[in-house]
Formats: structure tokens, C-alpha cells, sequence
């Protein structure tokens, strides 16, 4: 990275420094026109993902339901809830098991982790249009953000995508302020504040709409008190309600597996 915001092109200015993985001094640059912070040049990153997922990410699983959680009271109240939908970035692939547990037809992508649970519903199966990409926890890991999100859309002929990031406000919070830099990780290296998302979503020409950590970007009119309240504890009467409405894949694939040359042993 050089001293240029990857976004707008304007200059950064450096913001503090911090020890990552607890020996690499780094300093973080801040934009004062989209308000994007960002590490310097992530030189540590090889030593960042000797595993995938960071061993210290102990909130993994339960992340994931709560993502299942809102992301399900968000599509059946939101959007097309018989689409289809690639989890982009998609870890271990939990995200994805959880979805097509609920009814929904997801399927997962992940160009550095192994899918573990939801082997056989990999992006490369689907047939037909893709309805929105949703990519939790991958913006803070990303160097330029409009490329991550462009090739998303690209990829799949997509005009909606669904991201997670914790957004900070005002003047960038000191390193001992912030628990999301995540120093001992290593692994996050961009941090947005809601305008840096709008910067992002006029450049694509798309509309945003952020609440409690999630965001849409998309070409679609989304009743924004719904998509709140899918953001909060009420997101459980949703989930319910998709649940109970909804038809669960959970035996249908299981039945789809055995019966696939994989699950077989077959040529």
C-alpha cells in the first residue's frame, strides 16, 4: 500500500502504530475523505493465516448462529427467500449449513479455507441466477474493498451483496480503545466508518443500508425498518418464522449426498 487511499486517491494521514502478532510494529494510515483506515503494507500476513481462521477466534460458532439468525429474518422479510445465495468467503462453510438448515438455498465459496460442513454446496453446483452474495467478517482482511466487492457481484451476476464490519466513528479509536484491530491476530487490516460504505456503494451505484454491523449494498428499494429490526433481537420472530414456514434442507441434502458419486465412491 502506498500513502494513497485505495478507495478515493486522496492522501492518508498515519494514525498511530500498534504491535501486531505481538512483535511487528505497524502503523495504520486514516483517509480523510472516505474515512478508511488501513494498516500499512500487510508484510505479516503469511505468518497472519498459518491457519485459515485464527485459533484465537473462540467466537466462531456462536457468530455464525447469530449470523444464521438475522441473515434468515432478513432475507424472508427482505428479499426473496426462494432465491439463491452464495456465502462468499465462507470459512469452514458453517454459515452456509445453517442457512440450508432454515430452508434457504445457499452455497458456499472460499478460495483459502477447506469446506468442512457443507461439502457438495459449493458455488461451482449452482444453477440459475444468483440472488445476493453475502460475505460476513471479510472486509476488515481485504486490501481494497471495491475490488473484493466488484469481483463478488462479477462473479456471480449479482447486484446485491450483504457484508458484516463493525464500523467506528469520528477520529480512529486508539489501539487500546478498539478490541476489533484484533492485534494478536494479525488479520485485520482495513476498518470502514459509514461514510467510507457510502463511497463504496456510490461508486457501484448501488443504495446502502447499514444497521448493528450489517450492510447492503444493492440495486433494490428494502423497507429500512424492517431491515433494522432484522438487526436486532427481533431477528429471532423472524428466524422463527422462517423456520416454521420454511421446508429444511437438512434431510434433502443428506439424501442428495448419499446418492452423489462423492458420497459413493463411484467414477
Amino acid at each position: 500500500m502506498t500513502n494513497k487511499c485505495p478507495l478515493c486517491e486522496s492522501s492518508r494521514d498515519r494514525a498511530f502504530s500498534a504491535v501486531l502478532l505481538k512483535k511487528h510494529r505497524v502503523d495504520y494510515f486514516h483517509c480523510r475523505q472516505c474515512g478508511l483506515l488501513q494498516t500499512e503494507e500487510p508484510y505479516w500476513l503469511d505468518e497472519a493465516y498459518t491457519d485459515a481462521i485464527a485459533i484465537a477466534d473462540t467466537g466462531l460458532v456462536a457468530r455464525n448462529q447469530g449470523i444464521a439468525r438475522k441473515l434468515s429474518a432478513l432475507i424472508y422479510w427482505c428479499l426473496d427467500h426462494r432465491g439463491r445465495y452464495v456465502d462468499s468467503a465462507g470459512g469452514y462453510g458453517m454459515l452456509t449449513r445453517l442457512m440450508r438448515d432454515v430452508g434457504f438455498d445457499f452455497y458456499w465459496h472460499d478460495k483459502y479455507c477447506e469446506n468442512l460442513f457443507a461439502r457438495g454446496f459449493e458455488a461451482g453446483n449452482t444453477e440459475g441466477d444468483v440472488d445476493a452474495v453475502t460475505a460476513f467478517e471479510v472486509l476488515e482482511h481485504v486490501a481494497n474493498p471495491l475490488d473484493f466487492i466488484t469481483d463478488c457481484l462479477e462473479e456471480y451476476d449479482a447486484s446485491t451483496i450483504i457484508l458484516s464490519t463493525e464500523l467506528f466513528e469520528g477520529a480512529p479509536p486508539a489501539p487500546e480503545d478498539w478490541w476489533y484491530y484484533t492485534p494478536d491476530t494479525g488479520q485485520h487490516i482495513s476498518f470502514y466508518q459509514l461514510r467510507t460504505l457510502e463511497w463504496l456503494a456510490d461508486k457501484l451505484s448501488l443504495g446502502l443500508y447499514s444497521h448493528r454491523g450489517i450492510h447492503i449494498l444493492t440495486n433494490r428499494d428494502i423497507n429500512r425498518r424492517i431491515f433494522q429490526l432484522a438487526t436486532t433481537r427481533a431477528s429471532w420472530i423472524g428466524y422463527a418464522w422462517a423456520a416454521l414456514r420454511m421446508d429444511s434442507l437438512t434431510f434433502p441434502d443428506h439424501l442428495a449426498i448419499c446418492n452423489s458419486n462423492e458420497a459413493t465412491g463411484e467414477p
